[in-house]
Formats: structure tokens, sequence, C-alpha cells
């Protein structure tokens, strides 16, 4: 560890996050799964609630065994599990049981563990470019579905639904435990070489570390993670869906509907760097606000589109809200609470997280099926989004006794900027 290049384990990190974000990809089975086995459109989905509600409860418990066992350690069992869960879902033919347990439960589990390892380790790389850096790492979360969707439409067209599955799961695991060997914390207290942070930045931020038990004793933790979900459960309700949105709304083929949802899927990587930016040049609340009020004006008048093009646009600016918050609020919960505990304080606010992300696409998808169209379910988001803009509103930093430690520790080692 004499020098180490800090811009090298982000793109370790991104590689990582990429691997596990062809999660969003899974809108592209719905259609083939319930034509092939006759399962109704809430029980094919219900898998993606099943995935995202366990990446949402074991993202605490990857917070946890970060502190313990270590990031790289953590990474390799999360890309073990997330891959071996794709390939045991090639064996669900008729067994929908099984679909839910591979890609579901222990699919979900690797998300869950994966997910928390690069957003904690790079927060305390840069804490330099702490709003840019969250949103590069789980920017490659969200473009995971770039790759993933159409690749997994080709598999399909030429080996079939199942073995589709097989050939994903081999290949995300791979890349997950290879990026995850690059996984590793920078000593206590590191910071670049020459970097103080300014008045203006202080002011934004909490003025001590906050330890896993205090951070869930103040109101703003509370706050972000009622941020978070609520902007989860808007755009993943059309992200779950966009497949099938793309060709009964915009009367697209399936093949045309699979590389729209890579497209928009640049959407969710874009927007997770983009919002976490201007984080960073206004504030993380301006942010919020910005993205609440942009959601809600387009989910109010989402119904009315037919064009192909103008759908295609609408949804890629929800999808760039939808990821915004993931790059703005690990930055926020380190604003907030300090960087040393971020781990298991922001892997904890995924277990709310957790419930709105099985939540509100399970309601949208049923919502579809039992009206027979978008527009109840549309209107409901927009409705609670409009009454959301007043959270970002309300917080602000917590403010304890103790001041924290700014100062780099003498005689650690150096990373290149």
């Amino acid at each position: 560890m004499r020098s180490i290049n800090r811009w090298g384990i982000a793109a370790a990190g991104v590689c990582l996050q990429m691997a596990l974000g062809a999660a969003y990809a899974w809108s592209v089975f719905r259609i083939p799964l319930v034509k092939e086995f006759g399962w109704s459109i809430a029980q094919v989905s219900f898998t993606f609630n099943i995935c995202w509600f366990f990446l949402g409860c074991t993202a605490a418990l990857g917070g946890f065994w970060l502190n313990r066992l270590g990031p790289r350690t953590v990474a390799v069992i999360a890309g073990l599990l997330w891959g071996g869960g794709v390939f045991l879902s090639s064996f669900s033919a008729h067994k929908l049981w099984l679909l839910y347990l591979g890609y579901g439960i222990i699919g979900g589990t690797g998300l869950g563990l994966g997910y928390i390892v690069p957003i904690a380790v790079l927060v305390k790389w840069f804490p330099d470019r702490r709003g840019l850096i969250t949103g590069i790492a789980v920017g490659g979360f969200g473009t995971g579905a770039l790759i993933s969707a159409p690749m997994a439409g080709e598999l399909m067209r030429t080996v079939g639904l199942m073995p589709t599955f097989a050939y994903l799961g081999l290949a995300f695991g791979i890349v997950a435990v290879l990026s995850g060997l690059f996984m590793q914390n920078p000593p206590d207290g590191w910071h670049p070489t020459g970097w103080q942070p300014n008045a203006a930045l202080l002011s934004q931020r909490s003025d001590r570390d906050f330890t896993l038990g205090e951070s869930l004793g103040t109101w703003q933790w509370w706050a972000l993670c009622g941020l978070m979900s609520i902007n989860t459960m808007a755009g993943l309700s059309v992200l779950s869906q966009a497949a099938p949105i793309f060709q009964e709304m915009g009367k697209v083929s399936a093949a045309t509907a699979a590389t729209l949802v890579g497209v928009i899927a640049i959407g969710n990587g874009i927007g997770r760097i983009f919002w976490a930016w201007i984080s960073d040049m206004t504030s993380r609340k301006a942010a919020f606000i910005s993205m609440f009020v942009v959601q809600a004006v387009l989910f109010w008048t989402y119904h009315f589109i037919t064009s192909p093009t103008i759908l295609t646009l609408a949804t890629f600016v929800i999808v760039m809200c939808y990821g915004g918050a993931y790059g703005i609020t690990p930055a926020f919960a380190a604003d907030y609470f300090g960087p040393r505990h971020v781990g298991p304080i922001f892997g904890f606010m995924m277990l709310p997280w957790g419930f709105a992300a099985a939540f509100g696409p399970l309601l949208f998808a049923w919502l579809r099926e039992s009206t027979g169209g978008y527009t109840q379910a549309l209107y409901l988001i927009a409705g609670v989004m409009t009454v959301a803009i007043i959270l970002p509103l309300m917080v602000s930093p917590p403010r304890g006794h103790k001041v924290a430690t700014e100062s780099p520790l003498v005689g650690t080692p150096q990373a290149t900027a």
C-alpha cells in the first residue's frame, strides 16, 4: 500500500456495480416468462419485488460486515451469490418458487451485500468529491441494464429463455468477483494531500461522526430514508415495467422495447452522476427538490403520451431522477452523520427502502392488471410526489458536541488524486 491510485479503485467499483445493476434488465423477461409458462403479470413481477426487497434487507447486513470482514471479502461473497442466484434461475421452468428463490432471494441477497461496498469504500477515498464519487459509484449500478438488457434479448432469441439465465449468471458472477478483489479502505482519517473543507461545505455537514445507534435516534436519518424511499417507489414502478410500457403505450416490438430498456438505463446511470454533481454545486436539498418537482410534472402527464420517441424521452428523465437519489443519498448520509460509519448507516437505510422498492412496483403491476391501463397508477405516484416536495425543504444537519477530525493522519499511505 505504498502508493494507491484511488481512481483505479473507483473504476473497479463501477465494474462491480454494473455487474450487480444488470438486475434492472428484469423487465425484458416479463413477457417471455408470461407467454412460455402461463404465469400472470403479477406473479412474474413479484420476482423483481422479492429481489429488491432482499437487496434492501441485506444491504444493512453488508454494512455491518464491511467493518468486520473488510470490503474485499463482502464483495466476493456478493458476486458469488448474485451470479449463483441468476444461474439457479435457469432451472426454474414451470417452477415459479425456484425463480423466486434463485433470482429473488439468493440474487437479491447478493445485490444487497455488494451494493453497499463501493459506496462505503469510495466515500472515504474521496472526501473532496463526495457527491460526485457516490454518483459515479452507483452510476455503474444504474447502467448495468445498458449491456445486460440487449444481451438478454439476443440470448433469448438464440439459445432460449432458461439458458439465458445460466449464461448471464456466469457472466455476472465472474465480473463481480474479479472487481470485488480490488475493494479496500484507506486508513482512518485519510485525506488527499493539501485538501481542507471550506466553510460553505462544513455548513452543510454535521460537526462529528455519528455511530449507527446515534444516527437512528435522529429525525434526519428517518427523513433521508423517506426521501430515498419515495423516490424509489416512483421510479422503480415505471422501470420494472419499462419493456411492457414501451410495447403497450408506444406500440413497439419486443426487440425494440428491449433496446429501449437499455437506452433508459443510460438515464439511470447519468442521473446518478448528474444529480450528485448538482448536489455538490448547490446542495443535497436543492437537488432533491428539483427531482421531485420534475417527476411530479411528468407523472401527471405521462399517460397522455403515445409517441414512442416522446415516451422514451419522458421515461429517460424519470429514470434520471430515480437514479439521482442513489447518487445523492450516500453523500447526504456522509454529510449528516460523518464518513466513519457510513457503511452501516447507509446500509441500514436500505431496510425501509426495501419495503418501498418491493411495494411500489407490486402495486403498480397490480393496478395495471386490474384496471387494464396505467393511468390510475401514474396518478397515484404523481400525487405522492407532489406532496413529498415538502420533505427535502425540512431537513438540516444534526449537530453534536464533538467536532469531527478533519486533518489527515501522519505517515499514512498516499493515494494519487
